[in-house]
């Protein structure tokens, strides 16, 4: 087993967790199996309790973990698919350490930092580090560890000195740090920032590092000046990986790491490059209104964006997100701030689309219902995820089949969480095509509240159709309406999964619908289903799988 970490310095927030990912994707496009490990040093069990406005989204995996968004990023760029161990945090490590100390296991000896904090570290690095990711079940060569905050933070000590101690229980040859630090200008080096010995040294700048300043650096930090690395601001993040690629990282970690890698051409970093050069050129905009509660952090929707970002490009769209905090569309602000509401309205207006994402708490949701409303009266198209599929069966109920409100009483219980089962109930589904007319689907959910299956009878004599349910028939999964160019929600959480040759087709069916292509998409038999963009039918995220000629849908 390689093992890569990635530390920080400076600040936080610098494009760890991009280069993490880019360096995992250059490394599956040489053939290996990569698998990736985010460290978090706060307390937190998990990411499930934060706000929004904390750490930017919560990311969720399949058994159901709820996790940093940098996650997001992992199994995106690489294709993977991770579990809740996956994520680190020194809550889960004190966690560990304390029942292991309650139970004896440390036979009445004084339980420190270290050794035990610092072994338990090591311990789970190596066990984690072994688990398949990929649907082939082979295990990975390869793990990319991410240190979360930067080498100076107090929380993060324990877990420096952890790989301190590991780079030579594992050995200098199975081992390498890769230290990201901002570079704002030349008079200042690194000296003394990074804490594990020898490492790469990727600069975080504006603009290209000359050769004087890498060398500078390279001096000071006593490091090759092969180990320095320039990584600028580049028009998207699909280019990382292809700045990485064009600076020598593959061909140092094969000589650093001694790398089983045959020098061929590398077709999956081919179709990155392609995805880049179309991002560039790309000169239709698509524009979606995005009416949630977190909008003043586009970070709360990362995932979200992401699949917008992923079903734009496959139609060859520029993505424009108007965002849209859901209260401002609410007569109690036209009244104390007029000029909000109305510029609110406006650009709810002027979308193409109408996106409802997840979201908790009663704040906002009016607002979000008289979008909902306008987007089905107005024939705009329009996805609802979660909260946004249940408020768009309130919304109806309320203005079409004249239900009386329900009071849920307290919350209670425990979330819905991870991979779940949806059966179509009909073929005649819209989503169901787009899925490539599959009988099920498995997705990701996070949820307490549910419709209530008693009253399905009542919508569907208006045109409300549920059209996808849980496996006992017990959950209403997805809505349709009739007659209508494409209003759909979703219990589940499909931006979870999206990826960025393989679309989410709930997301991928609204940017069609917005662009105003989705009916010839349709009568095509959507021979190209967006989970079908790879040639590989088998599902397999293999590294070695032929990723042939990179096609989307021809609209």
């Amino acid at each position: 087993m390689k093992y890569i970490l990635v530390t920080g310095g400076v600040i936080s927030g610098i494009g760890k967790g991009i280069i993490s990912s880019s360096i995992g994707t250059i490394l599956k496009s040489c053939g290996l199996h990569v698998t990736a490990i985010k460290i978090d040093p706060y307390i937190n069990i998990d990411a499930g309790t934060f706000s929004p406005y904390e750490h930017g989204e919560v990311f969720v995996l399949d058994d159901g973990g709820e996790v940093d968004l940098d996650l997001g990023n992992y199994e995106r760029f690489l294709d993977i698919r991770l579990i809740r161990d996956n994520n680190i945090t020194t809550g889960k490590i004190y966690q560990a350490v304390i029942n292991k100390e309650r139970r004896g296991d440390y036979l009445g000896k004084t339980v420190q930092v270290v050794p035990h904090i610092t072994d338990a570290i090591q311990e789970w690095v190596m066990k984690q580090a072994r688990i398949s990711v990929d649907d082939d079940g082979v295990e990975p060569q390869v793990c990319v560890i991410e240190l979360g905050g930067t080498v100076g933070d107090i929380e993060s000590m324990p877990f420096i000195e952890a790989f301190r101690q590991f780079q030579f229980k594992v050995k200098r040859e199975n081992f390498c740090n890769i230290h990201v630090s901002l570079i704002p200008q030349v008079a200042s080096p690194l000296t003394h920032e990074y804490i594990i010995h020898d490492p790469v040294i990727m600069c975080r700048c504006a603009t290209v590092l000359e050769t004087s300043v890498k060398e500078k650096i390279s001096m000071f930090c006593h490091v090759e000046p092969t180990q320095v690395i320039c990584v600028q601001d580049v028009s998207s993040v699909y280019r990382v990986p292809l700045l990485l690629e064009d600076q020598g990282v593959v061909d140092y970690f094969c000589q650093r790491l001694n790398l089983p890698v045959e020098m061929r051409s590398r077709k999956m970093l081919t179709k990155w490059k392609e995805m880049a050069d179309r991002s560039d050129k790309l000169l239709e905009q698509v524009s979606i209104a995005l009416v949630g509660k977190y909008t003043k952090l586009s970070d709360s929707y990362t995932s979200v964006i992401k699949a917008l970002e992923h079903s734009a490009l496959a139609i060859n769209y520029k993505l424009d997100v108007k965002y849209i905090d859901s209260a401002d569309l609410e007569t109690s602000t036209l009244k104390e701030e007029p000029v909000k509401y109305h510029e609110a309205w406006q650009k709810l207006c002027s979308a193409h689309g109408v996106l409802v994402p997840g979201g908790f708490g009663v704040r906002g949701t009016e607002g979000k219902m008289l979008a909902i409303n306008w987007a089905r009266k107005q024939n705009k198209p329009f996805l609802g995820v979660c909260l946004g599929m249940q408020l768009a069966v309130c919304e109806f109920a309320r203005n079409v089949i004249d239900m009386p409100e329900h009071n849920p009483g307290q919350l209670g219980g425990t979330m819905r969480l991870g991979r779940r089962r949806t059966i179509f109930t009909t073929r005649d589904s819209v989503l169901r095509k787009l899925y490539g007319d599959v009988e099920h689907v498995d997705e990701r959910h996070r949820h307490r509240f549910e419709v209530n299956p008693e009253l399905k009878h009542h919508f569907a004599k208006e045109g409300l159709h549920f059209v996808g349910q849980d496996v006992e028939g017990e959950r209403m999964e997805v809505i349709e309406l009739q007659d209508h160019c494409y209003f759909v929600g979703v219990q589940y959480h499909p931006e979870f999964t999206s990826r960025p040759i393989k679309p989410s087709p709930p997301y991928f069916g609204l940017l069609l619908a917005a662009a105003g292509k989705l009916q010839s998409y349709l009568a095509k038999g959507c021979r190209l289903s967006p989970r079908d963009t790879y040639s590989d039918h088998s599902g397999s995220s293999s590294p070695d799988v032929d990723i042939s000629d990179l096609k989307f849908p021809s609209l």
